[in-house]
């Protein structure tokens, strides 16, 4: 609801992720800033992630998940464990659904392996990128590149801006060739 449909159609692509939401006390929770984040019990916090993420990507307009599967820090060493593949397959079927590119993320090195193999079975689109914030590892595309080989990903595999762009199905209008 913060833009409209055609201050939309002005973009090549919009992006987002699933690292601020308000949880389920009412709060706002950045997951990347630690006196934000109450985890509690992690598979309950888990649940609501989820629950958030694939919110997210059913209503938002957006044509790239970035930050794939990013977890705080207080849990962060859980990941393996705390994204099973009950969860990793409700957040995939959500994206493939929506038309919604996932990031292959160069700084925090999401999502896993598993998980990008999963989507790719799925027939999920991939972009590569990195958090914004900062600039000195910017240019690392190691990761990114690593997972591109290992998945064995080729152009196809790729989002295109503009192709078949998710906000069609949505109501919102989809660039013209000459835009």
């Amino acid at each position: 609801e913060l833009i409209s449909p055609e201050v939309r159609a002005e973009f090549d692509y919009v992006f987002t992720d699933s690292m601020t939401f308000t949880d389920h006390r009412g709060e706002r929770t950045r997951l990347w800033i630690p006196e934000e984040v109450e985890v509690g019990d992690e598979q309950a916090f888990m649940v609501m992630l989820v629950e958030k993420t694939v919110g997210i990507l059913e209503t938002e307009p957006v044509d790239v998940y970035v930050n794939p599967t990013f977890l705080p820090d207080v849990i962060a060493n859980d990941y393996d464990e705390l994204w099973t593949d009950a969860r990793m397959k409700k957040v995939i079927a959500a994206a493939v659904a929506n038309d919604i590119a996932i990031e292959i993320n160069g700084r925090y090195k999401l999502p896993s392996e598993r998980f990008l193999r999963m989507a790719k079975d799925a027939g999920a689109k991939f972009t590569f990128g990195t958090n914004n914030a900062g600039a000195d590892d910017l240019g690392d595309w190691s990761y990114p590149l690593e997972m591109q080989r290992a998945l064995e990903l080729s152009w196809q595999d790729m989002y295109v801006p503009g192709h078949a762009p998710s906000n069609a199905q949505k109501g919102m209008a989809a660039p013209s060739a000459g835009d």
